[in-house]
């Protein structure tokens, strides 16, 4: 059997985080989320890129997101 991996306790994203993702997920939601600079793109329709905004967003505004894998 597999082992189970263990969590250390800590949480990954912080309030903050979680509250602005689902700020986001509601914008897409009503279809009024955008994406590109300034949101002078097209409507976001992929609940992954709706989430990837969140997250951008939420790092703008400090909050506890882990750092984005390099691509790299």
């Amino acid at each position: 059997m597999a082992a189970k991996k263990k969590s250390s306790g800590k949480t990954k994203y912080g309030r903050t985080a979680q509250k602005t993702v689902a700020s986001v997920m509601r914008r897409k939601k009503s279809g009024t989320l955008k994406s590109g600079r300034g949101g002078k793109g097209g409507t976001v329709k992929s609940r992954k890129q709706a989430i990837a905004i969140g997250l951008s967003e939420a790092r703008k505004k400090r909050a506890k997101v882990p750092r984005k894998k390099s691509s790299a």
